[in-house]
Order: structure tokens, then C-alpha cells, then sequence
């Protein structure tokens, strides 16, 4: 039997993940009374038990704590029990506006201010994420590219390293991305925009596209970024780091950077057993 707990921050997507798990074949149980968990577990491991898939989804509420929760399942493991935890994360400015979007209450802080709520959920959680096996983080996950994830680990049941990386191309006129950990300046290629043919296409189109890569120095570099990229993503993940934001810009965004984003999320979207998104930011900016 293949046992999950799904557990993570609150507005981070536990539920949409439960709903996805249960799509591809587990029972899933959501909500359950922690004193129950330890029966509900010795129930399903029967011998004779017919369902070889469970999801066990916990939450953090005002009505009991956590760490007994935690206990329970230290004490399984202790037992024999084997089970994987899922855990759901985001960035906390991503939860406040989720929160200030939908207008619900965070079960911390029914009284308070969400962010507090946030803040001492985090804190309650700094353990079994620790423990997690697998950390997906959906700050920048659309629902397809959940899903997808999710598929990787329990459907295809591929090597996971819970990394996933963010190409972002974008416009230095517009502002550095604030989320980026990494950022590559590719003002150095020259610019089609001052080519009266490529100056109202982008990256995208095949014209612009053969024109950047034509230069010795695009391909240098990409050979470069994606060396620096082999040694650097191991110990990132090493670090427990589980959202890398790559950002590429040139001046505007439209050409040279969304060309170059391009080609490296070609090189490293099958390259590792980690997720990889791309996004132009500013290709629309002014159109």
C-alpha cells in the first residue's frame, strides 16, 4: 500500500493536490480528527484491505495541536508504518494575497491579522517539512503545472528532488524581477530592435530567434549558463532550496531575452529530475 500525508501551509494548494491524488486513484481522507489517525492507519493496513492507495491530508487548526499530529505519525514510523509526506508550500506574500483575494480567514489568526496567522503557521510547520519527502512549492504554479508535478511523483513515480525552477526573461526598463535569484544580463548581444523587419516581432518568432542565435557569443553563452547550472543545482538542492527563479533580460524584453530564455529552457527542461517553467514577463509590454 502506498500511504501519503499531505500537509503544508494553509492556502497553499493542499487541497487542490488532494483533489489531483484522488484522480489518479487514492482514497483520500481529509480533515481527520488527530486521535483518529493512528486507527485510521492500522484499519487500512489490514492484510486483507482492498485500497492500495490512501492520501491522509492534515491541517493546522486552532482546535488541537499540531505536534500531536506529528507524534502519531513518528510513533507509525516507529511501528513499521511506511507513508511519504507531500508537502504544500508558497511564499508568504503569495499566501497574504491569496488570502486578501479570496477573502477568507487564516485558521491561526480567525481574531487577527492573516499575516500573523501566516507567520505562526510557518513556525508550527518548520518540522515535518523537514521530514517531507517531497516540498512543492506553487508560488508561481499555474493548476496544469501542479498537476504535472503531481503526476511526476505518484503517477509516473520519477526521482523527485522537489527543485523547480522559474526561466523568466524580461525587460531591464521594467525593473528587475524581484523574486530572481539569479540574473543574466544580455544587453551585450546586439539589439533587433533597431532591425526594421524584427522590431515588431519577439524571441518567439523564428526571424528574431535566427538572428540572436547567429552571433558566436549567444551560443558561448548558453553553454556557460547551463555549466554554471549543472554545478550549481545539486547544491541548491542540497541547501533544501525548492524554488530557483533564473531571470534573463535584455533592455526591453521582447527580443534577446525571451530568444535566449528560449533556448535554455530547451536545454534544461529534460536535463534533471527537477521541475522547469518559463515565463517572459514584459513580451507584451507596449503592444
Amino acid at each position: 500500500m502506498r500511504f501519503v500525508v499531505v500537509t503544508g501551509m494553509s492556502g497553499s494548494g493542499k487541497r487542490t493536490a488532494m483533489k489531483m491524488l484522488e484522480d489518479v486513484g487514492f482514497y483520500c481522507v481529509d480533515n481527520l480528527p488527530v486521535p483518529l489517525i493512528e486507527k485510521f492507519v492500522e484499519l487500512i493496513a489490514t492484510p486483507n484491505s482492498e485500497i492500495s492507495k490512501v492520501a491522509l491530508g492534515l491541517d493546522v487548526r486552532a482546535d488541537q495541536p499540531f505536534g500531536d499530529a506529528q507524534r502519531i505519525l513518528d510513533k507509525l514510523k516507529e511501528n513499521g508504518y511506511l507513508f511519504e509526506i507531500l508537502f504544500m508550500d508558497a511564499s508568504d506574500a503569495v499566501l497574504l494575497k491569496r488570502y486578501k483575494e479570496t477573502r477568507r480567514m487564516h485558521p491561526l489568526s480567525l481574531e487577527g491579522r492573516v499575516e500573523e496567522g501566516v507567520h505562526k503557521e510557518r513556525e508550527i510547520l518548520q518540522e515535518i517539512k523537514k521530514k517531507a519527502d517531497y516540498v512543492i512549492d506553487t508560488s508561481n504554479l499555474l493548476t496544469r503545472e501542479l498537476k504535472e508535478e503531481i503526476d511526476h511523483i505518484f503517477v509516473r513515480n520519477e526521482e523527485y528532488n522537489s527543485l523547480m525552477i522559474t526561466i523568466l526573461s524580461f525587460g531591464f526598463k521594467n525593473g528587475i524581477p524581484a523574486d530572481a535569484d539569479l540574473v543574466y544580463d544580455v544587453r551585450f548581444l546586439p539589439n533587433p530592435f533597431y532591425i526594421d523587419e524584427l522590431k515588431h516581432k519577439t524571441g518567439n518568432d523564428k526571424e528574431v530567434q535566427d538572428y540572436v542565435m547567429s552571433f558566436p557569443e549567444s551560443l558561448v553563452f548558453l553553454d556557460k549558463l547551463t555549466d554554471m547550472l549543472d554545478f550549481l543545482i545539486p547544491n541548491y538542492v542540497k541547501e533544501g532550496k525548492h524554488q530557483l527563479v533564473i531571470g534573463i533580460g535584455c533592455t526591453g524584453g521582447k527580443h534577446r531575452s525571451v530568444t535566449l530564455a528560449n533556448e535554455f529552457y530547451a536545454k534544461m527542461k529534460d536535463r534533471g529530475n527537477y521541475g522547469v517553467k518559463l515565463y517572459h514577463r514584459d513580451i507584451k509590454q507596449g503592444v
